[in-house]
């Protein structure tokens, strides 16, 4: 039986081998190796509940050799990957009738030169040596599956399931090879600590801290990408902590270390970075939020919203202040931290959705926070208006900004936005709030007022978009009869 640290491995593997036993026995055939391996052996092995693995799997066989095996196997084939060893598959699960992605992938040994942002690929003739490049020893595990006999074999040099078991995180050979072969890993880390509670060794810390200004040669879509992975995973508080405690953070993100020096008396904390972290944590999946689930409220974009509480508070150390009486302020940090989180996120090359969603949050994260001193229906209207879109998103946000540990305070905060919400719910069932608009369109103004396009037009739209945000819906006569008068009195 195939063993895992000394035990039995349980009936889960079963499923997947028996879905790869056809396109396993196509390249021993020809003569070949076929393994899976890295991220999918260690989830299995794990048992986390995760079934949706896309099935990596590693081969002696070159491009040209492995696309001869698929074929007849596959119902399509890409070859995006090709000159860096991948062939990716779709196939049909015949016993689920899910359609399954495959990437196979020669073994092969890559590396960065000093300057350089894209690897060097140099393909491999053994298992053992692919292993060596993979970056930690979770992940340079591999299951053969054209093996002698019945049952498949795990090949494990670097004891990747003993360090799995322990919850530790080390690379196969020494860090500094590993981080210096791709220095995208130092961040990986990160997400490995925060998504599986590893603990890394001390000479993995080490090398990550004298080795961070080596991220720069990553391209900065690769970074982007590997922080959008960490920010969804579901408690990323250790993982943005490494980031931070190892200078990571300094090389693509030096705002998060800046907000560490900032004492934050409003949230009390020790300083602002430790409240943001807090909010990004509060932020929660839409499982964990039962008005979603039971279709009571509408799903919110949880890595917009996570990113948004992230960035929501970095304007504060630029606008640190101290006023008599009242400690310290940070007047307009929400504006002067939109304008930081824009130039950050257009530098991570976010796309430009990503980068004016999460930016409008920054810059309407404390509007809110007027409403303790009542809003009219109008106030409302507006609320919903400049939200927009991101409605959902900005009611989440500003409910995950209460860190404090002052029950009677959260619990008023929570009131408060629930009164809101209920007000919003009330006037979009009179109004349909989430259309709001004025009750004339352009071109039964040019009509009615006999005018032609042009700026006046313009302006009688906004006299009317008032009204509308004012008074709500108040009728065709009543809103053309108003027109009337404005364009009179003009």
């Amino acid at each position: 039986m195939l063993q895992y640290a000394g035990c039995v491995i349980p009936e889960r593997f079963e499923p997947v081998l028996r879905e790869l036993a056809p396109l396993a026995e196509r390249f021993r055939a020809a003569g070949h190796r076929l393994y899976l391996v890295g991220g999918t052996v260690r989830d299995l092995l794990l048992a986390d509940g995760k079934t949706d693995f896309d099935l990596d799997l590693t081969t002696d066989a070159r491009p040209p050799q492995i696309k001869a095996c698929l074929e007849g196997w596959a119902d399509a084939v890409w070859t995006q990957g090709e000159k860096f060893g991948t062939i990716g598959a779709h196939k049909k699960n015949l016993e689920t009738g899910d359609v399954r992605p495959y990437e196979i992938t020669t073994f092969r040994a890559e590396a960065y030169t000093d300057d350089s942002r894209k690897p060097h690929v140099v393909f491999a003739d053994e298992i053992d040596a692919d292993l060596g490049r993979r970056d930690f020893t979770v992940n340079a595990m591999a299951l053969e599956l054209t093996s002698d006999g019945d049952t498949p074999e795990l090949v494990d040099p670097y004891n990747g399931a003993v360090d799995l078991l322990q919850r530790v995180l080390r690379t196969p050979l020494g860090p500094d090879i590993s981080f210096s072969d791709d220095p995208l890993r130092m961040l990986r880390a990160a997400r490995f600590i925060a998504r599986y509670q590893f603990e890394p060794t001390d000479e993995l810390l080490a090398a990550v801290r004298e080795m961070a200004p080596r991220l720069e040669i990553v391209s900065a879509e690769r970074v982007r990408d590997e922080l959008d992975k960490l920010i969804v995973v579901d408690h990323p508080a250790a993982g943005l902590w490494f980031l931070v405690d190892t200078g990571l953070a300094d090389q693509f993100l030096p705002e998060l270390p800046n907000m560490r020096l900032e004492h934050d008396p409003i949230h009390r904390h020790k300083d602002v970075l430790t409240h943001s972290i807090a909010v990004v944590e509060n932020v929660r999946p839409h499982a964990e939020h039962p008005a979603i689930v039971a279709g009571e409220r509408e799903p919110f974009d949880f890595r917009i919203t996570r990113l948004a509480a992230l960035f929501h508070d970095v304007g504060k150390p630029k606008t640190r202040g101290y006023l008599p009486g009242k400690g310290t302020t940070f007047h307009h940090h929400d504006a002067v931290g939109a304008r930081i989180t824009k130039k950050r996120m257009t530098k991570l090359k976010y796309s430009n959705a990503d980068v004016n969603a999460v930016t409008e949050l920054v810059a309407l994260h404390l509007r809110f926070h007027t409403y303790s001193m009542g809003w009219s229906d109008s106030a409302v209207r507006r609320y919903v208006r400049d939200a927009g879109p991101l409605l959902q998103e900005l009611n989440v946000l500003t409910r995950c900004d209460c860190t404090t540990r002052n029950e009677k305070k959260a619990a008023r905060l929570s009131r408060r936005m629930d009164e809101l919400e209920e007000r919003i719910d009330e006037l979009e069932a009179a109004e349909e709030l989430a259309a709001l608009r004025p009750e004339m369109d352009g071109n039964q103004v040019i009509e009615h007022l006999g005018i032609t396009p042009g700026r006046e037009v313009g302006e009688a739209m906004k006299f009317l978009m008032e009204i509308r945000l004012e008074e709500g819906i108040i009728g065709d006569t009543e809103i053309r009869e108003r027109l009337d008068a404005w364009h009179a009195a003009r």
